[in-house]
């Protein structure tokens, strides 16, 4: 907010609705609401997003532990038929043109509730995928992924079980059903709410999906309340900056939180 010609009797309003909404609030619905440019309301969003990115204080993830991957894009019952045809001919053409999200999550314990961390990534390749679950994850830890997990287990790093998905999607204790709520809650926000989101900015609506399903309740698996989310990204705008400039890839960002 440093500079910014917009007050706060602006600003605070976006912060609350970005934090609380449940069906989520798009820059169009900032615009009629408040009465700023949708430009403007989207530059707004976007940095209040920037406060929303895992600062990983909470440390590595433990325990029970799910990793999953998901496509973001578009659907392909949605394209012209001629696509259609062609996609459905071709396996992998459903998968094309789409993000790649690869989603980490703890399970719920004793000492604290469910959270999760989700980012983009380029491939599916070992070379991508293992680096990313080693950083998050403690050694020792259970995973518990899908078939694909083959591919790329980190054996003598985590005791690893998989399901196949072709025949089953619960094997005893083994499943990833509680990702799978996650990638549902963040594609009904990116189709339904905000509709057509670019790969370029995909991170940013993944770490508001991620800071909201993190914050649904307290270490002692209260509900947090409205008040207590809204409080907790007002305390994490501290010392992160976007400029517009920044924002759609003319700058090359200085802070290491917004480099992150």
């Amino acid at each position: 907010m440093e500079d910014s010609p917009i007050g706060l009797d602006k600003w605070m309003p976006v912060l609350w609705l970005i934090a609380n909404c449940r069906n989520r609030i798009s820059s169009w619905e900032i615009h009629r609401d408040l009465g700023v440019t949708q430009k403007t309301a989207w530059f707004m969003l976007q940095r209040a997003r920037l406060a929303m990115q895992d600062d990983l204080t909470g440390g590595m993830l433990s325990g029970e532990v799910e990793v999953d991957e998901s496509f973001i894009g578009g659907k392909v019952r949605n394209m012209h038929k001629a696509k259609r045809v062609a996609k459905k001919s071709d396996l992998t053409g459903a998968y094309e043109n789409k993000s790649i999200v690869l989603g980490i999550l703890e399970r719920a314990s004793d000492r604290k509730p469910k959270r999760v961390r989700a980012t983009v990534i380029s491939d599916r390749k070992k070379a991508t995928l293992a680096p990313e679950v080693a950083a998050a994850v403690e050694p020792g830890s259970m995973i518990y992924s899908d078939e694909f997990g083959y591919s790329w287990t980190l054996d003598g790093r985590y005791v690893h079980e998989m399901v196949n998905h072709a025949e089953e999607y619960v094997k005893g204790n083994c499943h990833t059903n509680s990702l799978e709520n996650f990638w549902s809650l963040l594609k009904r926000t990116v189709g339904g709410t905000y509709v057509a989101v670019e790969p370029f900015h995909l991170f940013r609506y993944i770490d508001e999906q991620a800071f909201r399903f993190n914050n649904r309740k307290d270490a002692d698996g209260e509900v947090v309340t409205d008040a207590e989310r809204f409080s907790r990204l007002c305390s994490q705008i501290l010392g992160k900056r976007l400029t517009y400039q920044q924002l759609i890839g003319k700058e090359v960002p200085t802070s290491a939180e917004e480099a992150f």
